[in-house]
């Protein structure tokens, strides 16, 4: 038993002895590192699309401002184009604040009406832009859903009104561009495209919606040939917006593993 002891510590000695020569002849290796936290903190830009609607609320009135008419709602629709950019702030962890300008350029348009005379005519959204702020929550890493709100500025088409007996006719009076100053309110969601397995680091896609609300304005209405208006129409509008852009974030840095 005692010879059987001595060989097998023998054996376990030239064992380890092999094992310690061998881990020295081998290159050192790093082990990898845990996978790093990604950080929303940084500059972005935008590109994309969508459509929407206006509604208005509008009256005619005396160029006194008597009003003839009650109130009507108009209407239009179509699709828009959007180009922006932002900066974020990621803060506690999973909370995110940030700015942003944007502008929308599009064929958004509806009615523009005379019930007093029976005119009607085509109105259009041809631009807005927006400066504001957001606040969101990362309900993933690589996914944000946030709230927006700030300031909305657009600009309106002219309209040239024509009477709506028998189908229409020739333009008998106009109504100026013009603009209106607002407010908006939204909210969307933003994520990385990797949830889809796209493998493209720094690039994102957002959906969002958002309610722009402007002051109401009057309009002279001046018929065709005319110096002076002989009446006047007020136009109130609220646009509703629905858009996907593709994000480019510049100081994307996860999540990804680092060796």
């Amino acid at each position: 038993m005692k010879k059987l002891l001595l060989a097998l510590t023998a054996v376990v000695a030239m064992t380890g002895a092999a094992s310690a020569a061998d881990l020295a002849a081998r290159p050192y290796v790093k082990a990898p590192m845990a996978p790093v936290a990604p950080s929303w903190t940084g500059f972005y830009i935008f590109g994309g699309g969508g459509g929407g609607l206006w509604n208005a609320d509008t009256n005619v009135n005396t160029v006194g401002g008597l009003a003839i008419t009650r109130d009507q709602r108009n209407g239009g629709n179509g699709w828009f184009g959007t180009v922006g950019a932002g900066y974020d702030w990621q803060f506690n962890g999973s909370w995110l604040a940030g700015v942003f300008a944007d502008g929308q350029f599009g064929d958004i348009r509806g009615s523009m009406t005379d019930p007093n005379f029976a005119l009607e005519g085509r109105e259009k959204l041809r631009t807005s832009y927006a400066a504001g702020v957001r606040v969101g929550y990362l309900v993933a890493p690589n996914v944000l859903s946030y709230v927006n709100g700030g300031y909305s500025g657009s600009d309106w088409s002219g309209a040239g009104l024509s009477t709506l007996a028998a189908g229409g006719g020739a333009v008998v009076a106009n109504t100026p561009s013009f603009h209106r100053d607002g407010w908006f309110i939204g909210g969307g969601v933003e994520n990385n495209l990797n949830i889809f397995g796209i493998s493209a680091p720094g690039w994102f896609m957002k959906t969002e919606y958002r309610s722009a609300y402007y002051s109401r304005v009057t309009l002279p209405e001046t018929a065709v040939g005319a110096a002076a208006p002989f009446q006047t129409v007020t136009f109130k509008p609220w646009v509703q917006t629905i858009s996907t852009s593709l994000v480019y974030r510049f100081n994307w840095t996860g999540p990804v593993a680092k060796y």
